[in-house]
């Protein structure tokens, strides 16, 4: 019981891990002066400078500072197919595959008779009634 529970934790580890491993993220960081205004990991970052046009973006207050972080995943995962292998590895799955499959026999279809039988409805309690207990 304890090593399902253990083996079904440790998957789960392991496949949270190959998927933080792979993904990418951008971190924007507003600031105003030294000080931090917003983060955003999956949007932008709300600026404390309000600018409504192009030009007053061009002039932005020297205080304001937007940094951009880049966090790459890996993306260099490789995936095998049968035909990377060697002539001598396919034969050692094959063969591996097949002995594998022909380990378990399926078990013969048991016909039961008495599947669709109902009992009768036991009216009266029978021992009760010829007084027979048994001892």
């Amino acid at each position: 019981m304890n090593h399902s529970i253990s083996y079904k934790v440790l998957a789960t580890a392991l496949s949270l891990l190959v998927l933080m491993s792979t993904l990418s993220l951008t971190v924007e960081k507003h600031f105003c002066g030294d000080r931090l205004v917003d983060v955003a990991i999956f949007s932008e970052a709300k600026t404390c400078c309000a600018h409504k046009t192009q030009q007053e973006d061009k002039e932005k207050k020297p205080c304001c500072n937007d940094e951009i972080e880049v966090v790459k995943g890996n993306d260099k995962l490789t995936t095998n197919s049968f035909d990377d292998f060697d002539e001598i590895q396919k034969q050692v799955l094959v063969a591996f595959t097949v002995s594998y499959v022909n380990l378990f026999e399926s078990l013969p279809k048991e016909i039961i008779l008495h599947r669709d039988y109902s009992p009768p409805l036991l009216v009266y309690d029978i021992h009760i009634l010829d007084e027979t207990y048994l001892i």
